[in-house]
């Protein structure tokens, strides 16, 4: 049996497996049959005025598509992290897509690199480089690119804002702090900051702000304002901002003295991300500036002693 026949034979017993897996996977289940007789029925989106929009083939095409969409977000879910850590995940990110949306973005990720494998290896093939077992591995290499790439930009996403939320906390505490002095409530110096501010960490006192008015105690929106942005620096203020509005501490004093901790931990930070770049600095020094002063020293005595001789 030569290579090619296993392959093929191979690639024909996957393409099998996928059909019936694909068909088991869309049986409907037992809560499918039963969700029309206990729950209510939602009703139907009303028109618009103008009538019907106009068919475009894209819709048709996005309509064909669902069912085979909503299986491959289903494969990416159980490949990919829980949906609450995903959930908060985006939270932190700030982003205001669902976790199913998201999914989607994996799969059309996916599904790119996919294409981009592909190509690539059908490239190679035509000038004679790669075998059927490399192009397949290429096309397999891709589509985990694609996945894994989508998931690597939302945690970057999530490192620079949370970033960005700790640049502007002692600026934000500043001003909370003036606003206390000048006469402000608590809340009242919240909404202040927020009407005045710009930035991720005044969206989301904007949040906060909404979550009053919408009767929530000031102390648990901010709570869940640390708890949503997961940053340690903000849980501590708002601990802090908490415990002070409960106990009746004077609340300037606490915020002023908030914002001068988190400005001495961002130096301290920053003291220590210079150290390890000292060390790392010390890698091309060592291996590659050393050896050649080195042998620009020693090359000159050489010759002379072979000059001599």
């Amino acid at each position: 049996m030569t290579l090619t026949g296993a392959l093929a034979g191979l690639g024909a017993g996957l393409g099998c497996w996928l059909v019936v897996a694909w068909f088991a996977a869309r049986r409907p289940r037992l809560d499918d049959r039963l969700a029309p007789y206990l729950r209510v029925p939602a009703r139907p989106a009303t028109p618009p005025a103008g009538g019907p929009g106009p068919r475009t083939p894209l819709g048709t095409v996005e309509r064909l598509l669902a069912p085979v969409m909503a299986d491959a977000v289903r494969l990416v879910e159980r490949l990919s992290s829980p949906t609450a850590d995903l959930a908060a995940r985006l939270a932190r990110a700030g982003r205001s897509q669902s976790v199913e949306q998201f999914r989607a973005e994996q799969v059309v990720a996916a599904v790119l690199g996919t294409g981009a494998g592909l190509a690539a290896a059908l490239v190679l093939a035509a000038g004679g480089r790669v075998g059927p077992a490399a192009g397949g591995l290429l096309v397999a290499v891709g589509a985990l690119t694609g996945f894994v790439l989508r998931d690597v930009l939302l945690s970057h996403q999530v490192r620079r804002r949370c970033e960005q939320i700790l640049l502007e906390l002692p600026t934000v505490a500043e001003l909370l702090a003036l606003a206390v002095a000048a006469g402000e409530g608590a809340a009242g110096a919240v909404e202040r900051v927020c009407a005045v501010g710009d930035g991720a960490l005044a969206g989301e006192l904007r949040r906060v702000v909404a979550d009053t008015r919408a009767g929530a105690p000031l102390a648990e929106a901010l709570e869940r304002m640390a708890d949503r942005v997961g940053v340690p620096a903000l849980s501590r203020f708002t601990e802090a901002v908490v415990v002070a509005v409960e106990r009746g501490t004077p609340l300037a004093d606490v915020l002023r003295a908030q914002a001068t901790d988190v400005r001495e931990a961002s130096r301290r930070e920053l003291m220590e991300l210079g150290g390890r770049k000292e060390v790392a600095m010390m890698v091309p020094v060592v291996f590659l500036i050393l050896p050649v002063t080195v042998v620009f020293a020693v090359f000159p005595g050489l010759t002379a002693l072979r000059l001599d001789l």
